[in-house]
């Protein structure tokens, strides 16, 4: 079982791996981005997100004592409509507001196109940090949604960042 479970992951992450060169998986992931943000709010709250898959499942469950947590200003941004080729960046602000310093241990993105910029400093309870997201729109026509995942020593361990654009294909010239 611990074998189908891996050979399954390793898939999992071919298919994200070689989606960025093939439209029609990069849609699919599109589509699977867009039924996860779904799945992951109801009623307009966001709930905690799926473990990955480990060898042995151990619930997340809260640590006792203070713990650090984000607010962030905004969990998603749309860049509206951008010309095929260009780069765009937005960066994501938040406010460690729990009683902990806060650690990001990464920040992943769900296609090579885009590319997250964190602090590796603790953030210390009160302060003010940014995580950095830029989008290369190079080979992406249509409309794009990406997916940050940044994993810290929060409650819930995971928190997701999301940026859409819808890209015009560029002129031949």
């Amino acid at each position: 079982m611990k074998q189908i479970t891996k050979i399954t992951w390793i898939l999992s992450l071919a298919v994200i791996g070689f989606s960025c060169s093939n439209k029609e998986l990069e849609s699919r992931l599109a589509k699977l981005e867009g039924k996860m943000a779904q799945l992951e709010t109801k009623n307009g709250v966001r709930t905690t997100p799926a473990a990955a898959p480990t060898s042995a499942k151990v619930p997340d469950v809260k640590p006792d004592g203070p713990l650090p947590t984000f607010k962030f200003s905004e969990e998603s941004f749309d860049f509206g409509t951008i010309t095929e080729g260009d780069v765009v960046d937005h960066v994501f602000s938040f406010v460690n507001e729990g009683d902990a310093p806060l650690i990001i241990s990464s920040a992943t993105a769900s296609c090579g196109c885009t590319v997250p910029v964190w602090p590796k400093a603790p953030i210390a309870p009160g302060e003010q940090a940014e995580i950095k997201v830029q989008f290369n729109s190079r080979s992406k026509p249509g409309i794009q949604n990406k997916t940050v995942t940044v994993t810290a020593n929060t409650y819930p361990k995971v928190t997701r960042l999301k940026i859409k654009a819808n890209v015009n294909k560029a002129n031949p010239s």
